[in-house]
C-alpha cells in the first residue's frame, strides 16, 4: 500500500485495520432453478407424435396390402398364361375337328348304310374326331354341347332363326359351327340356329354352363 507523504505515522496508526470479509473472494452465486414444465405443451407434443406414428402404421398397412395385391396380381398372370398360351394353337387346331365333321356330315346315312367302304371310311373318321376332342381336353379345350339348350349369347353367336313351335323360343335347335372353351374362357362361340314361334321359356330355365 503507498502511503501519502503528508499523512504522519500517527494518522496510519489512527486508521482501523481492512476488513477481511470486505476483500475476500465472494461465493458464487446459485444457478437459477429451471423453468417447470409446461404440462400442457408436452401433452400437445405427446399427442403429436402419437398421431404421427398412427399416420405411419397406416402407412405401413396400405403399402403391405398393395404389396399383397401385386404379388397375387402377377401370380394370377402367371397363371393365366399357363393356362391359356395354347390358345393360339388351339384355334388352329380347332379347323381341322371342323374337317372332320364336315367329312362325316358329307357322308349320307343311307350310303353308309349301303357300301361298307363308305360307312369304314366314316367309322374311321369318327374315331380320329374322338381321338382330337379326347387330347383337345386334356389340355382343357371342350366343346360346347348346343344344341337343346338355352341360347347364351356369351357362348353362342346366333346366324338365324328357325321357326319351330315344337321348342321353346330362343332354344338352340341348330349348330352350324361347333364352339370351344379353354379352361374357363370362351375359345370360340358357336355358330347356331335359334328357334322361335315355341312357347317362352320357363323362368328357371338354365342355359349352358359358362364355367364348363
Amino acid at each position: 500500500m503507498i502511503q501519502d507523504p503528508h499523512q504522519t505515522h500517527a494518522d496510519i496508526a489512527s486508521q482501523p485495520d481492512s476488513d477481511p470479509t470486505l476483500t475476500a473472494t465472494e461465493p458464487a452465486a446459485e444457478p437459477a432453478s429451471a423453468e417447470p414444465l409446461d404440462a400442457a405443451r408436452l401433452a400437445a407434443e405427446v399427442a403429436s407424435l402419437k398421431d404421427e406414428v398412427s399416420r405411419q402404421k397406416d402407412q405401413l398397412l396400405r403399402a403391405v396390402a398393395e404389396t399383397e395385391n401385386v404379388r397375387r396380381r402377377l401370380e394370377q398372370q402367371a397363371d393365366d398364361r399357363g393356362k391359356y398360351a395354347i390358345s393360339n394353337l388351339a384355334k388352329d387346331i380347332l379347323s381341322v375337328a371342323d374337317n372332320l365333321r364336315r367329312a362325316l356330315e358329307s357322308i349320307p346315312a343311307e350310303a353308309r348304310a349301303d357300301d361298307p367302304t363308305a360307312n369304314k371310311l366314316a367309322e374311321g373318321v369318327e374315331l380320329t374326331e374322338r381321338g382330337l376332342l379326347a387330347t383337345l381336353e386334356r389340355f382343357g379345350i371342350k366343346k360346347i354341347e348346343a344344341v337343346g339348350q338355352r341360347f347364351d349369347p356369351h357362348l353362342h353367336q346366333a346366324m338365324m332363326e328357325i321357326e319351330d313351335p315344337s321348342q321353346p323360343a330362343g332354344t338352340v335347335v341348330l349348330e352350324m359351327q361347333a364352339g370351344y372353351v379353354l379352361q374357363d374362357r370362351l375359345l370360340r362361340a358357336a355358330m347356331v340356329g335359334v328357334s322361335r314361334g315355341g312357347p317362352k321359356p320357363l323362368p328357371g330355365d338354365a342355359g349352358l354352363d359358362t364355367t364348363a
